[in-house]
């Protein structure tokens, strides 16, 4: 144990982290043209939520994946960042589906 968290509160975070990387994954599956801060930001809060989890309850081949999971949901949400700061300002901005 690394961090000092009720097993249930442990279980909710890692239970919430999951459903929403799955619904990410779902959205991205559903959607022609996914938001991309949805998608992303989906990811890095899961894998978060997750790894925050997986402090209390130790399991390093996964905290290492989440790690990854997070780094990467990150690396998208920075990409749509700028990817919008280049956008003309007449340019219709992406809605939320």
């Amino acid at each position: 144990m690394i961090l000092d968290l009720p097993q249930w509160l442990s279980n909710v975070l890692g239970f919430t982290g999951t459903a929403l990387c799955i619904a990410a994954y779902a959205y991205i599956t559903y959607e022609d043209n996914p938001n991309r801060y949805l998608q992303h930001g989906m990811n890095f809060l899961g894998a978060v939520l997750l790894l925050i989890s997986l402090m209390v309850n130790v399991n390093l081949p996964s905290i290492a994946m989440e790690g990854l999971w997070a780094v990467v949901a990150g690396w998208g949400l920075v990409k749509a960042f700028l990817a919008r700061r280049r956008q003309p300002a007449t340019a219709e901005q992406p809605t939320l589906h």
